[in-house]
This record gives structure tokens, sequence and C-alpha cells, in this order.
């Protein structure tokens, strides 16, 4: 499986960094990274993290103004797309068609090219330009997953949100994370199913 990874300049680069690191370790997945220059920049005021330590994740790293790089062309046949974080720029530039850069234009041609497209985008509050941009974004077909707190699985702790980010974004092109822990229903012990009434 081909996957081609964006990570733009939103806050929350860790999360893209962790989807690597995670993919990394499955195996028949190839993954292509595209890290703007902002991504990087917000690597460095978020973490202790360097882009080489999350380039090192990935199969393949293009620069973003590589226009020439394979995954620039429908031809090249991958998968699917995930950007994560995906800042409102990029959300803006991939519901207007504007392809300036190889993250945009990759995900231009997975749209056009009909491939999953997932994105998760990263702002609080949500201005109705941003509404409006998610919304047309899922009439083009791509996926949001914004990265919302979860409580109903016992996320207690950053890496177990994080965790649960990747699991959600995962199940949208159908891998299954390890470490995500899915909702399977609230537990009833034998004795009470036993004296409940069907009136209650």
């Amino acid at each position: 499986m081909e996957i081609v990874i964006g990570i733009t300049g939103a806050s929350g680069v860790i999360m893209g960094e962790r989807l690597l690191a995670a993919l990394k370790q499955m195996k028949k997945i190839t993954t292509h990274l595209v890290m703007t220059d902002s991504a990087k920049k917000t690597l460095e005021l978020e973490t202790e993290l360097r882009p080489r330590d999350v380039m090192c994740h990935a199969d393949y790293v293009y620069e973003n103004d590589d226009m020439s790089a394979r995954i620039a062309s429908g031809s090249f046949a991958v998968d699917a797309m995930i950007i994560i974080p995906c800042s409102m720029k990029t959300l803006a530039g991939i519901v207007s068609g504007y392809a300036e850069s190889l993250l945009l234009r990759a995900a231009d041609v997975t749209l056009k090219e009909r491939r999953p497209l997932v994105l998760v985008p990263r702002e609080m509050p949500l201005s109705r330009v941003h509404l409006r941009n998610m919304s047309a974004a899922a009439d083009l077909g791509c996926a949001i997953v914004p990265p919302m707190l979860t409580f109903y699985n016992g996320a207690d702790t950053l890496d177990a949100q994080i965790d649960n980010v990747i699991g959600r974004v995962l199940m949208q092109i159908g891998i299954t994370y390890k470490e995500f822990h899915p909702w399977t229903g609230k537990k009833v012990r034998k004795s009470q199913y036993e004296e409940m009434s069907l009136f209650d």
C-alpha cells in the first residue's frame, strides 16, 4: 500500500510524526512524505524533534517545491493521501484547486484520480470561512477527521489521545492501528441484566 503523508504548519505536528512512526511498523506499507517549511518550524517550536527525526520514518521524502516529484503525477498510483495536521491555508488551497506546492498538487492529484484524501484540520475556534472550506472539502470527497478529545475509551493521557486520532484516521483508509481502542459498548453485569424490566 502506497500512502502520501502531508504535514503542514498547524499546531499538532507531533501527530504527523506519530502517524509515520506507526506506519513504519506495518508490513507492506510504503510512505511518501511532504513537509511544508511551516511544519518544520512548528516542529521545532512545539517539540524537541528535528525535521530529520520525522523524515527518518518515511520511505521517501520530497521537498515541497519539487513539482517534478512522482507524487505530483496521477500516473504514479498511490492508494491514499493523509494530511496531518492540515492547516487552514492548506485546506483553502485544496478546495480552490490552488496547487502551487507539491503538497497541494499531490492533494489535487488525489482528488482528480478519485483516491481517498483524509484531512486532519487543526484550528480553534473555527470561523465561517474554515467551516465553509471543510464543507466544500467534504463535498469533494475528502474525509474530515478533526483531532478531537475522546473520553469513552479511557484515553487519559496525551499519548492515548494521539493514538486515538491516528486510529480514527487510519480507519478511513482501511488500516487497523493496534494502539487504538474502539468503543465496544456498555458493559452490563449478568446480575444487572436479569434485574432489568422490559418496562424500565
